[in-house]
């Protein structure tokens, strides 16, 4: 019923479970070719999603041992500015599909950060 790709509604619902904590720390995700079966989805959009969601710095790819949910936010210099823009780019990406517009984006983020300098 979204008019998102599958791919990003995936990637959507799996960042809130991260981010939600019911994915937690270390946790394996289901190996694509199983979810992508037990969704009925192409075993790309599954693969998209993850590699999206590793971008994102919410999951860590170990080739032939598995997606685990990264255990915490990275460390090196430059990493959280690339994580940041991952997720003010995705934030931006459900506010055009929701039809908000830019300033109502801005106020939305502005609330979500609450007062400070």
């Amino acid at each position: 019923s979204s008019r998102a790709p599958l791919s990003a509604q995936l990637r959507d619902g799996l960042a809130t479970r991260i981010e939600r904590g019911r994915l937690a720390p270390g946790e394996r995700l289901p190996p694509v070719r199983e979810l992508a079966a037990e969704l009925d989805l192409a075993p790309n959009t599954v693969a998209r999603a993850y590699r999206e969601l590793e971008g994102a710095g919410l999951v860590l790819g170990r080739g032939r041992h598995g997606t685990f949910v990264t255990e915490r936010l990275p460390e090196r210099p430059g990493e959280a500015d690339a994580h940041l823009d991952a997720a003010a780019s995705a934030f931006a990406r459900r506010a055009r599909q929701l039809g908000v517009g830019r300033r109502d984006a801005l106020r939305a983020v502005r609330r979500a950060l609450g007062p400070g300098p």
